[in-house]
């Protein structure tokens, strides 16, 4: 952690708010170094609070539930950074933020390993049938009977993803005796003896059990549907922890009353309750071999610490060095502080000459550079200056009238 003076605005002013229950660990991130404005919600909010509660917050964090809008961020003039305390930033309109000049970070590995782990376990009580024999045995019925009850040993798991969670899938898999193949739409790099399928349908036709580890995007909307279930072999076991709209839960539900499809795992649905205790309804309810989970793939408390961590000290690094590593909307800018000087961050419009014109300015108003850093994505550009102790009063009002400018911070 940086010193506590490094910072020029006063830690007790900087506000920051987190939402829908997020790992204790992260608040201690920043009172532990004299940031005392933290509040904590525990659930997620809707837009029309956000906007009113956002309007003097610096620092947001938020779990998969909360959408951050182009409304949301329109009212949140202060706010710097966005921490999105899970995998993904779907909630987060990423291009509004970057239009905004504020820092969006998630947490893509840090729950990696609890998925899998769950991906392993759901697969060992579908192959087994245990979810209906557990189910009988609790109606007081006796279903001791080994039909249709298989090892994993030598059976083949196909990944559809062979992402951060996908090759630990494979990891796992692998270790238990299983054939490993996987399909991804880039070129990846197989672990151990897992082999690269050539198309989807061949991925489906081989597998014993198939698992989703995909994002939401437009080519994977309802990739499980009709037509790719009929590719898949007799019996199949599907298990989506990846993204709600990736299947297509009515085909699925055809698929396992007709017995064409064994068994199901669940964890991920097109739409969810907005909390614990609300109703929630499904075409798979009810159905034989289906396990139906709340979004928990993640959730293990060892997966939110790891999380609350690694979000929280991105967040922390932003605030206090600029550091923008992992930033989904200004460009990855990672520097160490600089002795005797100031550092002023700009976020500005990826457009010909912004750094011309900065260097005019100061050069102008005779303000000396001593260090100067740039980097740019196709919409943003983000520069770090770290100028002379002799700054003059006015330079960040010469900033901001840079054309194109979209945020000017002062760290230290």
């Amino acid at each position: 952690m940086a010193d506590k003076k490094l910072t020029s605005y006063p830690k007790e002013k900087i506000n920051i708010l987190f939402l829908e229950n997020i790992s204790e660990a992260a608040a201690e991130q920043f009172t532990a170094t004299g940031y005392s404005s933290v509040k904590k919600i525990k659930g997620a909010i809707s837009e029309a609070d956000l906007i009113k509660e956002i309007k003097n917050i610096h620092i947001l964090g938020i779990r998969s539930k909360t959408q951050i809008t182009a409304a949301v961020l329109e009212a949140a003039s202060k706010l710097q950074a966005i921490g999105c305390f899970c995998i993904g930033v779907n909630q987060v309109d990423v291009n509004a933020a970057s239009a905004s000049g504020i820092a969006v970070f998630n947490a893509p590995y840090s729950n990696t390993r609890s998925v899998a782990e769950l991906v392993i376990g759901a697969s060992i009580l579908l192959i087994r049938k245990i979810i209906d024999k557990n189910k009988a045995a609790h109606e007081g019925k006796w279903m001791k009977d080994a039909t249709g009850s298989h090892e994993l040993r030598g059976k083949t798991i196909g990944i559809i993803g062979y992402g951060n969670i996908g090759s630990q899938v494979s990891v796992l898999a692998e270790a238990l005796g299983m054939k490993v193949i996987f399909y991804d739409a880039e070129t990846k790099l197989p672990l151990g003896n897992a082999s690269d399928s050539k198309s989807l349908k061949e991925l489906l036709q081989t597998s014993d059990i198939v698992t989703l580890h995909v994002p939401e995007i437009d080519s994977t909307k309802n990739l499980i549907n009709r037509q790719t279930l009929a590719n898949c072999k007799q019996g199949a076991i599907i298990i989506n922890y990846a993204r709600g709209t990736v299947i297509d839960l009515s085909a699925l539900q055809k698929a396992i009353l007709s017995g064409h499809i064994g068994g199901a795992a669940i964890d991920v649905f097109p739409d969810e309750p907005e909390k614990n205790g609300d109703s929630f309804v499904s075409v798979l309810q009810n159905l034989p071999n289906v396990i139906l989970t709340p979004h928990i793939g993640g959730s293990t408390q060892e997966a939110q610490n790891n999380i609350g961590l690694d979000v929280s000290t991105k967040l922390f690094n932003y605030l206090e060095k600029g550091i923008s590593t992992g930033s989904h909307s200004i460009p990855a800018l990672a520097l160490p502080p600089q002795e005797g000087a100031h550092r002023i961050l700009h976020i500005h419009n990826n457009v010909p000459g912004v750094l011309s014109s900065i260097n005019t300015l100061l050069s102008k108003n005779k303000i000396n550079i001593l260090g100067q850093y740039l980097k740019t994505n196709d919409s943003t550009g983000y520069v770090v200056l770290d100028l002379d102790k002799s700054l003059s009063k006015n330079a960040m009002e010469l900033l901001k009238s840079v054309k194109g400018t979209k945020k000017v911070r002062m760290l230290y």
